[in-house]
């Protein structure tokens, strides 16, 4: 009887000694550890994320963060003054892990040789390739974003991709990769609805083919004063091709993390593909496709976040420019479709044309603009004459794309300051002929969508010679004559 209570009890240590051998096991494959440093210096301070935690790096440089069960990456948040490698564009501030072994995790940091505290960056959404001549077509957009970066050869410049790179065509990728290298410049990019993996049976599969190519799909970095975040807010909801717009909570809870180290009123970017809201005031929610797909659901909890901060939300998605001002601190600029109306014309649903928004960083401030491909800076708008408009037919049109409420647009009648024209949402009238030609458009669905960035006068005189002038809220001066 003695020997075998003694033979249970030495069972019950060895069965507790094993167990704790292994969950220690498991604590140590859990936990990876690495240094970020430059020039064989650690660097204390850098954030560094699995996409569920944020970690900073101590006086070494050192880190050890715990990952999650289902994280693929370890990645940082490129600290202001410092760069890191690209490959074909594509910024290297990530490392796969690799599960079936515990190894560190380094990041080898370069100062930046240029002066970051003001910098430039361009964004680009929904370039959206399903074919080679589609690519060719967006060649002559790049080219003319080659241009804009000679222009700006001194300045510390990158670029942004808002998603919708093909159009449920990942093949392209690498074509799309190849033909965006010609740029030379870091591209920060974030995934679309359309560069989703479809027909998985959860959003947890929808994301892997893109960050195969393209890293993670939610992470920050720093230019200067300014802290920039990409997420993913395309929720794959497991039935075919659908999907709506929508922040989980991992991204809710990673974003908080994040940005609790970014001291409060500084400037901050965050760019994703769908549009937090489509209209300055939230409106009661409705349970349509159309509700959920355009807009993000919970946009509220992702507005509560940035609120603290001088924010700007930077979307696409929606092949229209848009500029909300949802409060004095917090912006959305949705920026129009490099593709144009599905590379079918050179215009978007609107009547702004193909192109791409470009953002001025000088400190704490930021000045931006929309560059039409193919067109000077100063083309920020389009008048049409009378006679051109279904709804005002008798009156003088201008679309003016990238408006928001500090924009003022004004005409002169021979000569004479006749006052601000009259805002009204309607339909460009170039993009309205263009779609109404089904065998050019091809695709039987394309048609002009109303905008509010239109708008309108009546001559006094219909030979007077008219002009148009527009003063953006920077106080910047576009002026064209009529006739």
């Amino acid at each position: 009887m003695i020997m075998h209570e003694i033979g249970k009890k030495v069972n019950k240590l060895l069965l507790l000694f094993f167990l704790g051998f292994s969950l220690n096991l498991t604590a140590q494959v859990n936990i990876i550890s690495g240094k970020v440093f430059c020039r064989g210096k650690g660097l204390q301070g850098v954030t560094v994320s699995d996409g569920c935690h944020c970690v900073s790096t101590d006086k070494t440089g050192g880190y050890k963060i715990p990952i999650c069960g289902d994280s693929r990456f370890v990645y940082i948040s490129t600290p202001s003054g410092y760069t890191v490698g690209t490959q074909n564009t594509i910024p290297q501030f990530y490392k796969e892990l690799d599960p079936t072994k515990q190894q560190n995790y380094d990041f080898e940091l370069q100062t930046n040789s240029k002066d970051e505290t003001s910098h430039i960056f361009i964004v680009q959404a929904d370039v959206q390739l399903t074919s080679k001549e589609e690519l060719e077509s967006y060649k002559a957009v790049l080219a003319d974003c080659r241009q804009f970066l000679n222009n700006h050869s001194n300045n510390d410049v990158f670029g942004v991709d808002c998603g919708d790179i093909v159009g449920d065509s990942p093949s392209l990728y690498p074509d799309y990769i190849k033909a965006s290298n010609t740029l030379n410049i870091p591209i920060y990019r974030a995934i679309g609805n359309h560069d989703m993996d479809y027909y998985g049976r959860s959003f947890e599969t929808s994301y892997k083919t893109f960050e195969g190519y393209f890293g993670p799909t939610c992470y920050s970095f720093n230019k200067g004063q300014a802290h920039y975040v990409v997420i993913n807010n395309n929720f794959y909801i497991g039935r075919d091709y659908f999907y709506m717009g929508y922040v989980n909570e991992k991204t809710l809870s990673w974003l908080e993390e994040d940005l609790s180290s970014i001291p409060k009123g500084s400037l901050v970017f965050l760019m994703m593909h769908i549009p937090s809201r489509l209209q300055d005031k939230q409106e009661p929610f409705q349970y349509n496709y159309s509700m959920i797909a355009d807009q993000t659901v919970n946009a509220e909890a992702l507005h509560a976040l940035l609120r603290p901060y001088n924010a700007h939300i930077i979307s696409g998605h929606m092949h229209y420019n848009l500029n909300l001002i949802y409060s004095d601190s917090l912006m959305e600029h949705n920026t129009a479709a490099v593709c144009g109306t599905w590379w079918r014309a050179d215009v978007c649903l609107d009547g702004t044309p193909r192109g791409y928004g470009v953002y001025e960083v000088s400190g704490n401030k930021v000045k931006w603009y929309y560059k039409g491909s193919g067109f000077p800076k100063e083309h920020q708008f389009r008048a049409y004459a009378a006679g051109s408009s279904d709804e005002y037919p008798d009156d003088i049109v201008v679309n003016v794309w990238n408006w928001d409420g500090r924009w003022k647009v004004q005409w002169l009648e021979d000569g004479k300051l006749m006052g601000e024209m009259i805002r009204y949402t309607g339909f460009d009238p170039y993009a309205k002929k263009l779609c109404s030609d089904k065998q050019k458009m091809v695709y039987d669905w394309i048609s002009p969508v109303p905008t509010g960035h239109l708008f309108h006068a009546t001559p006094h005189n219909e030979h007077a010679k008219i002009e148009i002038k527009v003063t953006d809220r920077f106080g910047n001066v576009y002026a064209q004559a009529l006739n």
